[in-house]
């Protein structure tokens, strides 16, 4: 029913197997090929740089480059910035200027568009810029907010867009040509939004989905504009509901897959200021191991793109559930993966039948970040922060099973991306850590 990223040609982007976050715009984080990890022997390259370490994407087979902003929430000017990276070593060769965001620290995200250079939005600024590191074009946006994240359309365009939370009035999507002229008007979204955008193309059209306060919304890509849809816009949640907002969705199966819970406390104090994530004295809500501003249990989301029926399921027990990543399914396994990192806890639901029911749960990990699936061999790679240290676990996409599990010398864990290599390995993106794991 849903056309899968890694067998697709991804329209807009360069030629590669990951040109984009999670692989491709229906956020599906799945690649061809295994790991094999119960064979093999984990190996770790880790640097920390002191730098938020946002995503890695390739260019083409030989050309990875590294993403990311500072995280200045106090002191000096914040910026963002790119790198080129060896692939198995790890040096750097070559690295762009301080890239200006307006003031607003959060993490951006990085494109190899079609035409060969790298697209880069952080805070209100979007860069594209040549496979040299070289700043080509700077474009401010028309909206003085820190936006968060940036897909390329099938024709080549750019779409990003601010991100606000209940009560800070509406979200505005902004789209690009691939100079960074901005092409129409901006679409006003009719609430705030919180998570990144995810698209489908089908024979029915392009579409954008966004999670809003309340409600998905279903954006028509037209030539030159940008329409709300009226057949497709089921609610989710209430304002001022005992539950948190939604974070990007996974489009897949037919169906687009999220979690609740995401607007928890580090979330709401980055955006309770302006410029987003600047203050005089860094507050101690920033951290997201803060007990959740709500009692609702963590829900995985099952909407159907066909109509506005959806279901959910509270896997885990504890109250207060909270994220601060998107889902994955795979429809090969019929296996939706979700967690609760606040509380800890992942599982594999059941997605067949027509139903969701718990397939395994693992209640010893703590997962908060952005996962890569290898369908071919049903394994699924996550991280799990345990005693101060993030770790890169592989995991049984059938069984629950623990494959493979390894430190990664990295104190801190954030929401942030995993991208599969091409030699066996995990390229892992933190704040103050970069690291590689191949296993041999």
């Amino acid at each position: 029913m849903t056309a899968l990223d890694r067998l697709s040609i991804l329209e807009g982007y360069y030629k590669s197997h990951w040109p984009v976050e999670c692989g491709g715009n229906r956020r599906q984080k799945a690649t061809e090929g295994s790991l094999n990890a119960r064979e093999k022997k984990a190996v770790v390259q880790s640097i920390r740089n002191e730098r938020w370490n946002v995503m890695t994407i390739y260019r083409d087979n030989n050309e990875i480059f590294l993403g990311g902003t500072m995280p200045s929430f106090t002191g000096p000017e914040p910026f963002g910035w790119l790198q080129k990276i060896e692939p198995e070593s790890l040096e750097i060769l070559g690295e762009t200027p301080k890239l200006p965001c307006g003031d607003h620290v959060w993490c951006g995200a990085i494109a190899a568009h079609q035409n060969g250079n790298i697209i880069k939005v952080n805070g209100n600024y979007m860069h594209s810029i040549s496979k040299e590191c070289e700043v080509i074009k700077e474009s401010k946006l028309p909206i003085d907010q820190a936006h968060n994240g940036l897909l390329i359309l099938s024709d080549g365009t750019i779409v990003t867009k601010d991100l606000r939370l209940e009560g800070q009035g509406c979200s505005t999507i902004t789209r690009l040509d691939q100079n960074l002229d901005v092409l129409h008007e901006p679409m006003q979204l009719p609430e705030g939004s919180m998570g990144r955008i995810a698209s489908d193309k089908t024979e029915d059209g392009e579409f954008i989905f966004i999670p809003g306060i309340e409600k998905i919304w279903k954006i028509k890509v037209l030539p030159n504009d940008l329409e709300v849809t009226s057949d497709w816009s089921p609610n989710y949640r209430k304002s001022n509901d005992d539950q948190g907002l939604s974070w990007d969705g996974c489009i897949s199966d037919g169906s687009l897959w999220l979690m609740n819970n995401g607007d928890i406390d580090s979330l709401r104090a980055i955006y309770s200021t302006h410029p987003n994530g600047r203050f005089k004295t860094a507050p101690k809500e920033l951290s997201w191991r803060r007990p959740a501003p709500w009692s609702c249990k963590q829900r995985l989301y099952r909407f159907d793109l066909m109509s506005e029926q959806f279901e959910y399921i509270e896997p885990f027990e504890h109250h207060g559930g909270g994220i601060i990543a998107p889902p994955v399914n795979i429809p090969e396994c019929n296996i939706c993966v979700c967690w609760d990192s606040i509380n800890g806890g992942i599982a594999g639901i059941d997605t067949s039948n027509n139903s969701l029911k718990i397939s395994w749960k693992i209640d010893s990990l703590r997962p908060t970040m952005q996962p890569v699936v290898f369908p071919e061999s049903k394994e699924l790679v996550i991280n799990s922060f345990e005693n101060n240290d993030d770790h890169l676990v592989v995991i049984d996409l059938s069984s629950g099973e623990i494959l493979s599990k390894v430190a990664l010398n990295s104190p801190l864990a954030n929401g942030m991306f995993l991208t599969p290599g091409l030699k066996n390995d995990i390229f892992y993106c933190s704040t103050r850590t970069f690291a590689r794991v191949s296993w041999k």
